[in-house]
């Protein structure tokens, strides 16, 4: 049976895992190491992006608690502020820390975007990828603090609990996607220092267009101007960045796609392989035909008691009751294990 013939047949409980070796083989190395700037002086030392197998020989980290199943679904997350009281676009680091270690024990382990959109998720044996993806570049996402006489991360901010959370758990390397505007994390004086340090440690950054535009309501010339000005002026952080993916502000459809997907603005030219949507669901596995990287669904993280309906809580309970729907890494980058029914 094909691979495409294979992946749409609808996958049941039960089914009998079908491992595939694709023509040629897929990438197997981890994404790629950038080569930012050399962050200021007194920035924080930025830790070594640490592999699935940095504590380990390759071959022996221990497999995952599922079976294979790379045609299942993809959680990507959606997060946006972070502050001390939990609210509808607002996520407590309490909280977060809660949902890392959520889906630490059970088995997911956090890729960029890019990957995901590029297929390549190269996962121990019986792990599932999840993306964690944070709009619009807030301060709470992101913030350097004095101690001692030196600047640090604040635990207290977004990065400074995946930083935390890397440190207590090796093999859950720092990954994690950001879609910045024009003032990236509000901080007109740093922002390109933290640009270079998420590059560093392995994380992506990515574009939200200039202003927060509705791109729905752009021509041409507007919309190329809202993407390559992010681009021109991330830049000014690191030459060598360029945004791959693009989450829609608002989760409005371009009324001019082409422009939105490439494009030139002052000379810096941009091409963008996905654009994520607002809500409100897990994605397809790059595997499946049904993937579609130019509408690619979100999950938002919403305290259940603000909205129970279709959020992070209410998608991890539904991977723990049905997961032979959830997508779980073979461990080998060269094939693709699908679920068939018999």
């Amino acid at each position: 049976m094909g691979l495409l013939a294979l992946l749409r047949r609808r996958l049941v409980p039960g089914a009998l895992a079908a491992s595939l070796t694709l023509a040629g083989g897929c990438a197997t190395a981890a994404p790629g190491t950038p080569s930012p700037a050399t962050a200021a002086t007194g920035a924080p030392a930025p830790p070594a992006a640490t592999p699935y197998a940095a504590t380990a020989a390759p071959g022996e980290v221990p497999p995952g608690p599922l079976p294979p199943n790379e045609a299942g679904r993809i959680m990507i997350l959606e997060y946006h502020r972070f502050g001390p009281e939990e609210g509808r676009w607002t996520r407590t680091p309490a909280n977060f820390r809660r949902d890392l270690e959520d889906l630490y024990r059970r088995g997911y382990r956090p890729v960029n975007m890019i990957d995901v959109v590029e297929g390549r998720l190269d996962l121990p044996r019986g792990y599932s990828p999840v993306v964690l993806t944070f709009d619009d570049g807030s301060a709470g996402q992101f913030r350097l603090i004095e101690k001692d006489g030196r600047r640090e991360v604040d635990p207290d901010s977004a990065v400074g609990v995946l930083l935390a959370f890397h440190r207590e758990h090796p093999d859950w390397p720092l990954r994690a996607t950001f879609y910045v505007n024009d003032v990236p994390f509000e901080d007109p004086a740093t922002w390109q220092e933290k640009v270079r340090l998420l590059r560093q440690w392995g994380m992506e950054v990515g574009n939200h267009t200039l202003t927060h535009a509705d791109l729905s309501r752009l021509d041409t010339a507007a919309t190329a101007r809202e993407i390559g000005g992010l681009e021109l002026l991330l830049a000014q952080a690191d030459p060598e960045l360029h945004t791959a993916t693009l989450a829609l502000p608002f989760g409005a459809r371009p009324a001019a796609p082409q422009a939105a997907r490439t494009g030139t603005f002052q000379g810096r030219s941009y091409a963008l392989k996905a654009f994520l949507l607002v809500g409100a669901g897990p994605a397809p596995s790059p595997h499946d035909p049904a993937f579609d990287p130019y509408r690619l669904p979100r999950i938002q993280v919403v305290d259940p008691a603000i909205e129970p309906r279709s959020t992070f809580a209410f998608w991890l309970r539904y991977f723990d009751d049905h997961p032979e729907q959830r997508y779980v890494s073979d461990g080998d980058p060269s094939r693709i294990t699908a679920r068939a029914s018999p």
